[in-house]
């Protein structure tokens, strides 16, 4: 077995979710669920399946974002690993949501950082063991951190 690290490509207004599900149904389930919380935005799902087909499943509304996330989940190539890209919405609207999907397992991250995913490399297949999100810290937030945080939140609506 090898461990390997393998970047994710992604524009850089974009939000991914990666996680693991066991069923073929993942892509519709999801898609569902992306046009009925957050209509408005740009999405692409795709999910690897892990056995019958063995193929790359997917759902979305924007090619681009539908071949960038194909591009990724083939570089990741584990089974029965999703990967959802969000333009013009945040994880945050479709985490709980997601959460209760039947068949969903695991999310391994939900972030618009750069992201390395940690693969597990065997015979048949590569496994999914964690990933490295955005960058290590440099500090601890100051009072006027603080203030700029809870401003951000505010400015975009997340706070009152």
């Amino acid at each position: 077995m090898e461990i390997v690290a393998v970047e994710i490509n992604k524009p850089e207004d974009v939000n991914i979710i990666l996680g693991y599900s066991h069923f073929i149904k993942t892509v519709e389930d999801m898609n569902e669920i992306i046009k009925t919380t957050i209509p408005g935005c740009e999405y692409a799902i795709v999910f690897s399946e892990a056995s019958g087909d063995k193929l790359i499943r997917y759902e979305g509304n924007n090619k681009e974002l539908i071949d960038c996330g194909i591009e990724n989940i083939k570089k990741i190539s584990a089974g029965h690993t999703f990967m959802i890209l969000l333009r013009n919405a945040f994880p945050i609207n479709i985490l709980p949501q997601l959460k209760m999907t039947q068949e969903l397992g695991t999310i391994f991250a939900a972030t618009a950082n750069p992201i390395k995913v940690i693969l597990a490399k065997t015979e048949n297949t590569n496994a999914v063991i964690g990933v490295a999100d955005g960058y290590s810290p440099v500090g601890v937030e100051t009072d006027k951190d603080k203030d700029k945080r809870r401003k951000f939140l505010r400015d975009i609506g997340y706070k009152s």
